[in-house]
């Protein structure tokens, strides 16, 4: 598995980076499956964030960016 794609603008684009740390983003993957960089806010959330949701113990809940999402939704497949 491997990185093949971006969905929306760089981070640098949108104005969401600071060149010396990490920036939020989302790749397409080679499989066809997506992945996600951002914060980890998984014990600021627990493992329960909201009804019917749940975080397993090999998952972790990341906080992205708005500007990060919106960039990406014209990249989002229908299917």
């Amino acid at each position: 598995m491997k990185v093949i794609g971006r969905l929306g603008r760089t981070p640098a684009e949108r104005g969401d980076t600071t060149s010396t740390t990490g920036s939020p983003d989302i790749l397409t993957l080679s499989d066809g499956a997506f992945t996600v960089i951002g914060v980890d806010i998984t014990e600021e959330l627990g493992p329960d964030p909201w009804k019917d949701a749940r975080c397993a113990p090999n998952e972790r809940i990341v906080r992205v960016t708005r500007t990060t999402l919106i960039a990406a939704k014209n990249d989002i497949p229908d299917e």
